[in-house]
């Protein structure tokens, strides 16, 4: 399942709206309005894709975190800046992450811990350093660093703990 970022506020709408006294027209309507507030919720937890794209974020939405389900995971062509939140590690079932074409300057040593990530594109950035924790992503496949000033001695040690299959775009 697929879900656009445009969910999360259609569903706190409806939350709004329920509890607005908005609905007094009809006595059923506060009931419908709730029902699809908890259905909206129930689809965004159960979703695997989720796509923030071109979305004007500076940080992401703490409500990431908790979409334990999700394999792909696309922050690209935001304003992210800083680095990710440690609290990526919570998304373990997550195979594909792309922060690509923000203003991010670091990675967080966390993100290590997605043993299941199988591409990252950290393309266009910011970054100048990597952590040693990137070289734990045994199931990686395609790391992209270009548009990066990464440290050549980053990359070296990171390089020789990944196995050596992965494909790394500079």
């Amino acid at each position: 399942m697929h879900i656009r970022f445009y969910i999360v506020p259609l569903a706190l709408s409806a939350l709004l709206l329920s509890g607005a006294g908005c609905w007094r027209a009809a006595d059923k309507a506060p009931d419908q309005a709730e029902q699809a507030a908890t259905r909206l919720q129930a689809d965004l937890a159960a979703a695997e894709k989720l796509d923030l794209s071109n979305s004007d974020l500076t940080k992401v939405p703490a409500y990431v975190f908790g979409q334990f389900r999700l394999t792909e995971l696309n922050l690209s062509h935001n304003r992210l800046i800083g680095a990710l939140p440690a609290e990526i590690r919570q998304l373990t079932k997550l195979q594909v992450l792309d922060v690509s074409g923000n203003l991010m300057t670091g990675v967080p040593a966390e993100i290590g811990q997605l043993s299941e990530l199988r591409r990252l594109d950290l393309s266009n950035n910011r970054l100048t350093g990597l952590p040693q924790e990137l070289g734990d992503l045994k199931n990686l496949e395609e790391l992209d660093l270009s548009g990066n000033s990464v440290s050549e001695n980053d990359l070296a040690i990171i390089s020789s703990l990944l196995p050596k299959t992965v494909k790394i775009i500079r």
